[in-house]
């Protein structure tokens, strides 16, 4: 089961982590009062989602081509109750 970006519990766990960025971001964000962390984490947690969205495509492009090609060759079910 892959874990979930939100936690159940309202104080989610952080792990204290190193890394290393840019000296000047570092300073800019200082300056002005960004959470350095915050924002880290931030973009963590978008990198992660567009991952697992490009990973899903990759998984399921048989299945996304396949029912491309039916509706192609048959047309979108149930097109004919379509009031648009």
């Amino acid at each position: 089961m892959p874990r979930s970006l939100v936690r159940e519990s309202k104080t989610p766990f952080r792990r204290p982590t190193n890394v290393s960025l840019d000296a000047a971001m570092i300073d800019d964000a200082k300056e002005l009062g960004i959470n350095i962390s915050r924002a880290c984490e931030e973009g963590l947690a978008k990198q992660i989602s567009e991952e697992r969205g490009r990973r899903w495509l990759e998984e399921n492009r048989g299945a996304i081509d396949g029912w491309n090609a039916w509706v192609e060759e048959h047309g979108l079910p149930l097109e004919k109750y379509r009031r648009f």
